[in-house]
């Protein structure tokens, strides 16, 4: 089955560029990634999905329910965490868990306090006096107290320690392994690459790659890494080129011996060819997606 589906989404703001023709599927029990940087369309992606925008065109639902016609449908089977997060002023921590549990008349009271203990959130404290980090916990509190099917999570881990979010993605692959769905939006591609199963990435309102993490990983591009003199700027497959101490390293996508005749040619004393990890290879389609768009490099 599943968990969401999108066809053709597309959203304008005014004549400005959100998303455009965007389709993609995600099982239900994945645990997903949504990749892009700030600008991208990743949230208005989300937004469109749980109703909270309306679509220019194209369709979407959510566990068999349409985004626009069964919203309220796909609301009760969703926990949505926004990128920042707001409350009612003047309310403590304790009353907006407990009325967010109201809103979905769910009784919370043993999930808050385990997630709260967890992520070591007081909840007498007044939401005003709240550092970035600790609304955001509420805001995890309140997208996950109700165990929901889904969980839509933008940029869940900004303003978290990194101790915080070592405990928040174990409290995600938990749920995951009862069966949540995960979708997670975010431009910190380590947490993608440790979390996630599956992924797409998104530039400019277009999806321009979506395969497994370990596929999209598996490129025929290469991290080479040179010790020595070696003239780079020969070989013309050559990408994200920085000058590091005794050498240099860059990405590579063409013949292999092409680079060896090159290196055969430089004084170096030594070489390393190995898979680029997932930052990388985002570089590299973001990179390729410009040349083969002409778009000045």
């Amino acid at each position: 089955m599943e968990a969401i589906q999108i066809d053709g989404l597309t959203k304008y703001y005014g004549k400005a560029r959100g998303i455009i023709d965007l389709s993609l599927s995600v099982k239900a029990g994945e645990f997903f990634g949504f990749i892009g940087p700030n600008g991208a369309g990743k949230s208005t992606t989300i937004r469109s999905l749980l109703g909270l925008i309306s679509p220019t065109s194209g369709k979407a639902s959510i566990l068999g329910n349409d985004i626009v016609t069964e919203s309220k449908k796909v609301l009760e089977k969703c926990g949505y965490l926004p990128s920042e997060t707001a409350f009612y002023s003047g309310m403590r921590v304790g009353e907006i868990i407990k009325f967010s549990a109201q809103l979905r008349k769910k009784d919370c009271n043993k999930e808050s306090k385990e997630l709260c203990e967890r992520l070591q959130l007081d909840v007498s404290r007044n939401v005003d006096e709240l550092s970035f980090g600790n609304r955001k916990k509420v805001g995890i509190v309140c997208a996950l107290q109700h165990k929901p099917e889904v969980l839509i999570l933008d940029e869940p881990t900004s303003g978290l320690d990194p101790l915080m979010q070592k405990e928040f993605f174990e409290i995600l692959n938990e749920r995951n392994k009862e069966g949540a769905t995960i979708f997670l939006s975010s431009h910190v591609l380590s947490e993608i690459q440790r979390n996630c199963t599956r992924a797409a990435i998104i530039k400019e309102g277009k999806m321009i790659a979506c395969d497994s993490v370990n596929s999209l990983s598996k490129t025929n591009t290469k991290k080479i890494s040179v010790v020595g003199d070696f003239d780079v700027t020969k070989l013309t497959n050559a990408r994200n080129i920085q000058k590091v101490q005794g050498g240099t390293s860059f990405l590579y996508g063409g013949q292999i011996q092409d680079l060896i005749a090159q290196l055969a040619k430089s004084e170096i004393s030594d070489v390393t060819i190995a898979e680029p990890d997932l930052e990388e290879v985002f570089m590299h389609f973001y990179v390729n997606e410009k040349a083969n768009n002409g778009e000045k490099k």
